[in-house]
């Protein structure tokens, strides 16, 4: 059965208050163990005219990647990036409905591994992520301690 993720405030990609973010919502889904998102991205965030650009799709895949990890866990299993490989298929389009999957592969105490696909609407893959998490130093993971009353799920 398929859940909504919480969602941060201020975050460029799930920020439900950031004016600039894409406000992206993904659903985790147990029985797949995957998550899944939409987004469109809007033309001020390309590359060149039509194309998203390709840090904006990097961060997208980013993202998703690292929020396997609350398919079965919550804000305290978040990690961080310690590398991202991305393969760039074909220009992602801007102003289109795309779909972002990513599933965990492996989990650790303090590293998980894990990767994301961008898609058209028709299932053509645009980009491939794979990220390689890490449990943050506690000087890190204390600053987003203030934002934990705020992660919720959007009803909207």
């Amino acid at each position: 059965m398929a859940e909504w993720q919480p969602t941060s405030r201020s975050c460029f990609l799930c920020g439900r208050e950031n004016p600039v973010g894409l406000k992206l919502r993904w659903e985790s889904d147990r029985d797949k163990g995957e998550i899944r998102g939409t987004v469109t991205v809007p033309e001020h965030f390309n590359g060149y005219p039509g194309v998203v650009h390709g840090g904006i799709v990097a961060a997208i895949l980013d993202e998703t990647a690292g929020r396997t990890l609350l398919v079965e866990g919550g804000f305290e299993d978040l990690m961080v990036t310690l590398k991202l490989e991305v393969l760039y298929r074909r220009p992602t389009p801007t102003g289109e409905p795309l779909t972002v999957v990513g599933r965990l592969l492996h989990r650790g105490s303090a590293r998980a591994e894990a990767e994301a696909e961008l898609m058209l609407r028709h299932g053509t893959v645009t980009a491939r992520g794979r990220v390689i998490l890490a449990r943050p130093p506690e000087e890190i993971s204390s600053r987003w301690e203030p934002e934990r009353e705020h992660w919720k799920v959007d009803e909207g």
